[in-house]
Order: structure tokens, then C-alpha cells, then sequence
């Protein structure tokens, strides 16, 4: 039983230090969904639960300060809410990342850490993992993945799972629920991520000017880069009349007021040395949260976070108590993170394990195969990044920068230390600094801990069987050459 004295004095002590903390604006209806305890809130009066999914967005968005976008619906949500700007995916690709966020739990911990697998041999989440979706329907919210938005608006019910999950979600659309009944639903983009989206992309009206695109050093300045990154930008503004519309449709259903409004990516920018790559436009993701009368109009929080948080607020906004396993925490009462971890594993046919560990200024990536180029072979790589192309013909002409060969080295570094704030485009390694070897130590040894105390499920290779059953891909490649020269 939870005794109301309790629960005041609780809530108090709460409000006091999340005011020293934040700075924003505190009442008793906001600490009751951040205490979450079950028996404190109604089930009548319950939020219902939106997450906005983009597919591959990263941080390109007008809130976020990038020039040259029209992301006024996105900025609106950053507007009415709190932004969170070192926001992390747990994997730089999306069905890892979409298996630990759903989830609430590190996919290297479940064992749905290489992309694309178990697709074919039942395999079932350990233990006491289980989606979120699923504890909301337990908890009597009705759970929905939302196919038609509005007229010619869609979402595409990915979900793009590395375990079976029989039935994550019970409908289509909220609507599709009882009457007073909250809804936990999740409208999956497909922009900004690469194909449909890019074409319907060019479609529009007002398109990005190539020639005015910001590009970073580790890309050459050349045509097809400029407009392969200013398609991208114009999937972004794709993206953002979806997040209208779907603004819209909750004002007409006399919802938007007491639903709560999770914005974000499920990976980073699917651009080169961004989505599969541990570096920061891998795994840095938009995190914007909209909850009228309860968080404060235009909050910033600059402490780490990751996605697996997303799910742990959630479940606490609707009085859904954390799970003792769950390795996502909620974002608002607590602590703030000192490290996000980021992991990448097999990519469809291409092998690798790359481990990270970020704080606010810096990050420790570790290779654990550094014979593996930066870029072995990946057939939706070489199919989709023409920027891949360009950098492999300068290299061959010897045109390119001392900065951009860096990615054409036949070996990676073991390891790579950046100083994010001085170098935010991680292009100068400073692991054999001799200022930088306590830092890099100390870093190296919390890495360690997290891949002990997390159970890392990475440790153990693929057998080479496994991979040749679940990627056909991957003997093709080896047989014309094309696979990194290690093999499981």
C-alpha cells in the first residue's frame, strides 16, 4: 500500500530537486507521471503515448540550428516541449537499435545485436525482457502501429524486430480503440531513410540548394556529394509535413492535449560515416518530448541520453513501474547519465564489432577487428551511397585530403579517441597522444566494465554458418572477393 503521506513528502522532495536540476517548471500532476508508481494515477486520466518515428533522422532539423531545412511542425514540438541535444541510439543501424528502444534494454544484452538476424529460427527475447508495447497492453492501453496518418500520409508499420514477437501491436490506429481507453501508439516514418522517401523527397517544391549545403571535411567538395546530402535534407522536410498532418489529425480527435509526444530517429543520418558508424552522425538523434501542462514550453537538456530512456519514460508517464532489468531510465527525477554506450555488430553480409563510450566531450571507440577497412564491402552501401563512389575514385586519382583519405585506410586504428568539443567531426585521432593516455585509460576501463556488466552478448562470434543462412549475401561476396579477409 502506498500511503498518501508518503507519497506527498516523496513528491515534494522530487519537485525541490528536479527545480535545482532543470530549472523548469514543476507541479504536483507532473511529479505524480514522473514517480510513476501505478497506484497513484487513474487509469481514466492516463496520457496516451505517441512516439514519432524517423527513419534514419539525425539532427538536421531548424531546432536543432541546421541551416537550409523548413522543419517548422519538428521546431514547433521543441517549442512546446524539452529538446534534449546529446540524445543517442544504442546502434548506428535500424533493426539493433530498434531491438534495444523497444525493448528498454541494450541489444548486445538480448542478443539482438547483429542487424537483420534471427529472421528465421524463432528466436525469443531472454529472460525477462519483453517489448514495451507489450507492458502497456498488460497495464490496459490499447497499442497501435499507425498505417494511414491522414489522406496520402502514411506510416509503415516497421518495426524490423531481431527476435519473434507474434503480435507487438494490436492495431492500426487509435481510433481502433474503446472509448476512454489510452492508446500507445508509434507512427514509423519511412523519411528520411533512403529510396521511397528520397524520391517522393524530390517531389516537392521547394528543394535544397546543393551548392549551399554545409558539407563536413571527411567529404569531398564535389557534385554527386552535394546532392546526395541535399536529398537527404529535402527527406527532412518530407518527414516534417508528416509530423504536421499528424499534429493535425490529434487536434481533430481532441487529443493533442493529453498526449505525450515522443520525437526522435531510430538511427542517425543514412549518409557515409553516418548510419553503421559509431562516430556522432551515427547514433546522434533528434529527442524532442511534448506533454502540455506538464513539462515547460521550450526546455534544453544537454546531459546524455540515450533511446532506451525513451521507453523507461514512457512506461513511468503511465504509471507503468521500470522494470528492475530494464537498462533505459527515466528522463525526468533521476540522475543524469555520465557515458552512453553504442555498439555496431554484422551489418547484412558485413562482419565487424565496434564498441563506443561518449560523454559530453569525449568519445572511445574501440575496433576489435581493425583489419576490417572502413570500407568493406556492403551491398546497400555500394547500392545506395553514392558518396562511397566518388571518395573511391579520388582516392585512386590521388585527389583527395589528408582528412578524407582517412577513411579510404586499408586498417583501422584499435582504437580511436576524439575530443568532440575541439574536433566534432572526429577526424583527428588522439589515442597515441601522451597528454590524452589517463583520459584514454580511464575511458578504455568503463568501456570494459559496460561490455562485463551488460552481458555483451558481441563476445561470442557468429558462427559462419549462421551468418551464411541468414545472409546469402555474405558467401557471394567472399566467393567474388569482396568480404573483409577474417572470416567467424
Amino acid at each position: 500500500m502506498i500511503h498518501s503521506q508518503h507519497v506527498g513528502s516523496a513528491l515534494d522532495h522530487l519537485m525541490k530537486e528536479d527545480r535545482k536540476r532543470n530549472g523548469a517548471m514543476v507541479t504536483r500532476r507532473r511529479m505524480l507521471a514522473t514517480v510513476g508508481a501505478p497506484a497513484i494515477l487513474c487509469a481514466d486520466r492516463r496520457p496516451n503515448i505517441l512516439w514519432i518515428i524517423g527513419d534514419d533522422l539525425g539532427v538536421e532539423l531548424g531546432c536543432y540550428g541546421f541551416p537550409l531545412v523548413r522543419t517548422p511542425n519538428m521546431d514547433r514540438l521543441a517549442n512546446e516541449g524539452v529538446r534534449f541535444t546529446h540524445a543517442f541510439t544504442t546502434a548506428p543501424v535500424c533493426s539493433s537499435s530498434r531491438s534495444a528502444f523497444n525493448v528498454g534494454m541494450y541489444q548486445t544484452t538480448t542478443g539482438t545485436h547483429n542487424h537483420r538476424s534471427h529472421r528465421t529460427d524463432g528466436y525469443r527475447l531472454p529472460g525477462e525482457a519483453r517489448l514495451a508495447s507489450e507492458r502497456f497492453r498488460e497495464a490496459g492501453y490499447f497499442t497501435a502501429n499507425v498505417l494511414e496518418i491522414a489522406s496520402g500520409v502514411r506510416g509503415t508499420g516497421k518495426t524490423d524486430f531481431n527476435f519473434q514477437a507474434p503480435m507487438p501491436f494490436e492495431g492500426s490506429h487509435w481510433n481502433q480503440r474503446a472509448k476512454g481507453q489510452p492508446f500507445f501508439a508509434q507512427i514509423n516514418s519511412q523519411a528520411p531513410h533512403k529510396g521511397v522517401a528520397f524520391k517522393a523527397a524530390r517531389q516537392q517544391k521547394q528543394l535544397v540548394d546543393p551548392a549551399l549545403v554545409p558539407l563536413p571535411p571527411y567529404y569531398p567538395d564535389h557534385p554527386v556529394v552535394r546532392d546526395e546530402f541535399a536529398n537527404y535534407l529535402d527527406a527532412v522536410n518530407l518527414l516534417d509535413t508528416q509530423v504536421g498532418a499528424t499534429l493535425d489529425v490529434l487536434a481533430a480527435d481532441g487529443l493533442l492535449d493529453n498526449t505525450v509526444i515522443f520525437l526522435f530517429g531510430d538511427n542517425g543520418r543514412c549518409l557515409l560515416r553516418g548510419k553503421q558508424w559509431l562516430y556522432d552522425p551515427g547514433t546522434h538523434v533528434p529527442l524532442v518530448i511534448r506533454y502540455p501542462g506538464v513539462l515547460a514550453k521550450g526546455r534544453l537538456r544537454d546531459d546524455p541520453v540515450v533511446a532506451l530512456d525513451v521507453a523507461a519514460q514512457s512506461l513511468t508517464y503511465a504509471g507503468i513501474a521500470v522494470p528492475p532489468e530494464f537498462h533505459g531510465r527515466p528522463l525526468f527525477g533521476g540522475p543524469p547519465r555520465d557515458h552512453v554506450f553504442t555498439a555496431r555488430d554484422r551489418c547484412d553480409m558485413t562482419v565487424d564489432r565496434i564498441r563506443a563510450v561518449r560523454d559530453r566531450r569525449y568519445k572511445y571507440i574501440r575496433n576489435f577487428m581493425p583489419e576490417r577497412p572502413y570500407t568493406q564491402w556492403n551491398q546497400y552501401i555500394e547500392n545506395s551511397y553514392p558518396t562511397l563512389k566518388v571518395l573511391q575514385e579520388l582516392h585512386a586519382a590521388g585527389k583527395l585530403s589528408a582528412t578524407q583519405e582517412q577513411f579510404m585506410t586499408p586498417r583501422r586504428p584499435e582504437v580511436e579517441f576524439y575530443d568532440l568539443q575541439a574536433d566534432p567531426h572526429e577526424v583527428r585521432n588522439l589515442a597515441q597522444e601522451p597528454v590524452q593516455k589517463e583520459r584514454l585509460a580511464r575511458m578504455g576501463r568503463i568501456l570494459d566494465g559496460w561490455i562485463r556488466e551488460t552481458r555483451d552478448q558481441g563476445v561470442i562470434p557468429e558462427p559462419r554458418e549462421v551468418i551464411e543462412q541468414e545472409e546469402p549475401r555474405f558467401i557471394k561476396a567472399f566467393k567474388e572477393g569482396k568480404s573483409a579477409p577474417r572470416l567467424p
